[in-house]
């Protein structure tokens, strides 16, 4: 441990929430003497005038910037305007709010959804401009990848350090599985569980399951994460994931299988797949701050089933 958290007093938006979990625990265990939490209850990060407050109030040195309106293609394509709108307004007013607050640092968290459909894989940060994303999610897509553009020209204008981070899919004990809003492990692992417990033989998923995903243990990302906040200082954008690819027919297997599900997986073929393939070139994180994933796919995914069978039980 270097020791260059434990002074900084670090605001981490979204902190409360399931990939912040992981962010905190990991600036805790780095010494930081100063994690600060905006929760929802007290600021709205879409307000302008919360986000004053935020500066106002906790005077950080350093804004992780983890907070999003996130879910699955359903509520992508339900709530596509409020995806766009709320994360597009939470970022860059946190942006302009830091730059005028004179902050040391903002990590900018976007999205694998900001890449083009159809994206040569893998997906290589140069790419990024190739093309308009996947229409389910490119609302969402779009709002967070203008964080990019905003930290690269307040780079060139006023020297202010913004960086941008890519994430992929992530998963990990904790997750979200609200039927409604969550993403596709977690979905599948409900679907899987809830057959079991009332005894059905079927469970029905969206798509063709022929398309392919990119995931990473949430602890790996926020690990990533704080490596790039503490070594870089560059103005283009990289990758976080764990550069392992599978079809999502064989995820819905796996995970079948670790549940103890043994019925039919149906394919609802009339419900969109997403964008084809999605595998990320993770060579600029590790040349650039060191940043490999760690957690093999198979112990990740029982680790997170292992939880949410936990959480079940003590409702």
């Amino acid at each position: 441990m270097s020791g260059f958290f434990e002074d900084r007093r670090v605001v981490v938006t979204g902190g409360a929430g399931f990939l912040g979990g992981y962010v905190t625990e990991g600036l805790r265990k780095r010494g930081c003497r100063n994690i600060l939490v905006p929760k929802i209850e007290d600021y709205d990060l879409v307000g302008a005038q919360d986000i004053t407050r935020v500066y106002e109030d906790m005077r950080p040195d350093i804004v992780i910037h983890l907070a999003a309106v996130v879910g699955g293609i359903g509520a992508n394509r339900e709530h596509p305007g409020e995806f766009f709108y709320k994360n597009l307004m939470m970022g860059v007013q946190l942006i302009e709010q830091g730059r005028q607050h004179g902050i040391e640092k903002f990590v900018a968290i976007g999205t694998v959804c900001a890449y083009p459909k159809h994206t040569p894989v893998p997906f290589r940060e140069e790419d990024l401009w190739g093309g308009y994303p996947e229409e389910t999610n490119a609302p969402y897509g779009l709002a967070k990848k203008m964080l990019l553009v905003q930290s690269q020209a307040y780079r060139q204008e006023y020297d202010f350090n913004s960086i941008f981070l890519l994430p992929v899919n992530l998963y990990g004990p904790g997750d979200n599985f609200n039927v409604q809003t969550s993403h596709v492990i977690p979905a599948l692992i409900k679907k899987c569980m809830d057959a079991i417990d009332g005894g059905q033989d079927r469970i029905e998923c969206w798509g063709s399951g022929n398309v392919s995903r990119e995931f990473v243990y949430a602890a790996d990302a926020a690990e990533g994460i704080l490596l790039a906040t503490e070594k870089y200082n560059s103005a283009e954008p990289v990758n976080i994931g764990s550069g392992f690819e599978i079809r999502i027919r064989e995820l819905a297997e796996k995970i079948a299988r670790l549940t103890g599900f043994d019925g039919e997986i149906w394919w609802d073929s009339s419900k969109p797949d997403g964008q084809p393939r999605r595998r990320l070139d993770v060579s600029r994180a590790r040349e650039c701050f060191g940043f490999e994933a760690k957690m093999p796919f198979d112990e990740g995914l029982r680790a997170t089933i292992d939880w949410y069978r936990t959480s079940r039980r003590s409702r």
